[in-house]
């Protein structure tokens, strides 16, 4: 946990002055009791009213000197841990994004997330009581014996009895709720875990009616949580009853023996008001200790925890500056890839091998799992591969800065993912300087231009958490605009244009060939007829490569890519004449309705040999117009 102490790096004032004016207070409050025996033993007894005035205005004095060292500490324990919790949350959030994807996986969002909040406010809650309790308990309670034995060692002897019985209380109890309260953060873990499944997979579940049994093992987890947490809570309760049961035998025992040295005259009766007092302080302090103790506790666990995470150093290594490109070099290259997900215990995929050249597109098409986001992981460097290379512009990947090779990409993932704030916020993600032009025609790319504009605040239409007031298409056109708005040198579409129907599809084909020419694409996606086009298509097959060719050249030589073809009724004479027909076309609507009924044509089944003629006629808008 040593970590930790750099945080208090610019708070290092407010750290010694606050516990220095708290312990002033508590200075002055040990001498409240002296002030009121003297007041007894004099004033009263002689019958000197002025006297006791006097005293009792000085004693006003010292209470409103203590006020105002109390509230001076109060001030510099809130901007201590304030200052604290916010340099801690900002790291520990800065640490959480330098992790690599596996060691984020490992860790748990939710677990994440409990760090971040719950377990960051635990110890920033125990750096304040700290500065403000941590040295006036320890000090009230040492004081306190000190000045009674000043006042009468005998009578004092019962504070070196009662007081290290309340400490080993104290010492019970915490020794035996620590580990407790690491068990409490586990679960608060699993309740934000199931909490966040149950609340993004709501629709699914009232699908499948099972809210019951969600609601049951939410609950089940939370009265496990419950019944942990009040075993520790009935543990700590036991603080306040046991010490003040110790503390009021003392006072009884020093009333006892007071009044009878208090007859022999061995000592004033002022003076046994002043033990009962200093018996009292005491007792207050220890309270105060033990619940200081408590929250100590909770603190601690939660720094054990948050330090586990600041300690995490990226297992993929990061160079301090990056390679040059290389000139006239692929700009994408995968050479013998293979790659194992952790305790997979398999590879994902193995012996990849293919180039593509600078402002060329790549198709990849396979079956489910064979391996296709992987090489956007690999490609991205989200993971590293086990065996191989994989390099950009002639530079492995491993040998650029994350911000440099980040900054050659355009991500689209599968699923959209649009965050709280307006469409002009997602879709300056990347682009932070993009004017509204480039917004507009990355919009117009995408497909998104109509219906942003149909939003009567346009680009700054407010987009609400995940975007949820918004259809899967219109989410999956804003994460391809935001793409395009960086102006990436690589596009990577990773199946993302799944929740698009097949006319935006064919549109948003034809917009990315017509307005990234320079750019290298490179497209995942299920259906042929997306990628049927692209300058090179990868065919993967139980993560190898089986294809890696032109659609027509595949058609005839790849088995794999010839079934995947079939099953989707695309055939290679019918899609060539008909996207040529649909690019001539002069009108926008047809050629966009052209294109609906071509796919739609090709899931049912026509063919090169016996609808060739009619296709023709639809594309030119002369059927079904």
């Amino acid at each position: 946990m040593k970590i930790l102490f750099r945080y208090f790096d610019g708070y290092r004032k407010q750290l010694v002055l606050g516990p220095a004016f708290k312990l002033a207070e508590a200075i002055l409050e040990l001498f409240v009791p002296l002030l009121m025996a003297d007041i007894i033993d004099v004033g009263v007894k002689s019958g000197d009213t002025g006297y006791v005035v006097r005293r009792g205005l000085f004693m006003l004095g010292l209470g409103a000197v203590g006020l105002a060292c109390a509230l001076t500490c109060q001030y510099f324990a809130a901007v201590c841990a304030q200052g604290f919790g916010r340099s801690l949350r900002r790291d520990l959030l800065r640490r959480v994004f330098g992790l690599s994807q596996a060691q984020f996986g490992a860790q748990g969002a939710d677990s994440l997330i409990t760090r971040l909040t719950s377990d960051v406010n635990q110890v920033q809650t125990g750096v304040n009581m700290f500065i403000r309790l941590a040295i006036r308990a320890p000090f009230l309670t040492i004081g306190s014996v000190v000045m009674a034995f000043t006042i009468n060692p005998k009578i004092a002897l019962v504070f070196l009895a009662s007081t290290p019985l309340i400490i080993l209380v104290l010492y019970v109890v915490m020794s035996r709720s620590l580990p407790c309260y690491t068990d409490i953060q586990r679960g608060q873990d699993t309740i934000v875990r199931l909490a966040g499944e149950n609340l993004e997979g709501a629709r699914v579940i009232r699908a499948f009616s099972r809210q019951g049994d969600e609601i049951a093992q939410f609950e089940k987890t939370g009265d496990d949580l419950s019944g942990l947490t009040i075993r520790v809570g009935k543990l700590s309760a036991l603080l306040n009853p046991i010490t003040s049961v110790i503390a009021n035998l003392a006072i009884v025992g020093i009333v006892w023996w007071g009044a009878n040295i208090a007859q022999a005259g061995g000592i004033a009766q002022g003076q046994v008001i002043a033990m009962v007092n200093y018996m009292t302080q005491t007792l207050l302090a220890l309270i105060v200790l033990a619940n200081l103790i408590v929250t100590f506790t909770k603190a601690i666990a939660s720094a054990k925890r948050v330090s586990e995470v600041l300690v995490l150093e990226s297992t993929m290594a990061e160079p301090e500056s990056g390679a040059p490109a290389k000139p006239g070099a692929p700009r994408i290259a995968f050479e013998n890839v293979r790659f194992a997900y952790p305790d997979a215990g398999e590879n994902a995929v193995e012996g990849i091998s293919f180039a593509l050249e600078a402002g060329r597109t790549l198709g990849v098409i396979g079956g489910t799992g064979c391996g296709k986001s992987t090489l956007v992981r690999l490609l991205t460097r989200e993971y590293d591969v086990t065996g191989g290379a994989v390099r950009v512009d002639g530079v492995d990947v491993r040998d650029y800065t994350a911000r440099g090779l980040r900054a050659k990409f355009g991500v689209v993932p599968q699923t959209a993912r649009l965050f709280s704030g307006t469409v002009r916020s997602n879709l300056t993600l990347g682009a932070p300087d993009a004017t509204d032009e480039t917004l507009w025609q990355a919009l117009e790319t995408a497909q998104g231009a109509e219906f942003v504009r149909s939003k009567p605040g346009g680009l700054d239409t407010p987009i609400e958490e995940g975007g949820k007031n918004l259809s899967g298409g219109q989410k999956q056109r804003l994460t391809i605009a935001r793409a395009l708005a960086k102006q990436p040198e690589i596009l990577v579409l990773d199946d993302s244009a799944s929740a698009l129907d097949y006319a935006t599809d064919a549109a948003l084909r034809r917009a990315l060939r017509a307005r990234t020419a320079e750019m290298t694409v490179v497209m995942i996606s299920q259906r042929a007829s997306t990628i049927k086009n692209a300058d090179r298509i990868l065919v993967l097959d139980d993560g190898r490569v089986c294809g890696y060719d032109t659609h027509e050249a595949l058609l005839k030589n790849c088995t794999v890519y010839q079934e995947i073809c079939r099953s989707q009724g695309v055939d290679r004479g019918v899609d060539q004449d008909l996207g040529r027909d649909i690019n001539r076309s002069s009108d926008p609507g047809i050629a966009r309705s052209s294109n609906q009924d071509i796919d739609q044509g090709g899931a049912q089944g026509i063919d090169q040999d016996s609808d060739q003629g009619i296709a023709r006629d639809i594309a030119k808008g002369e059927v079904g117009a």
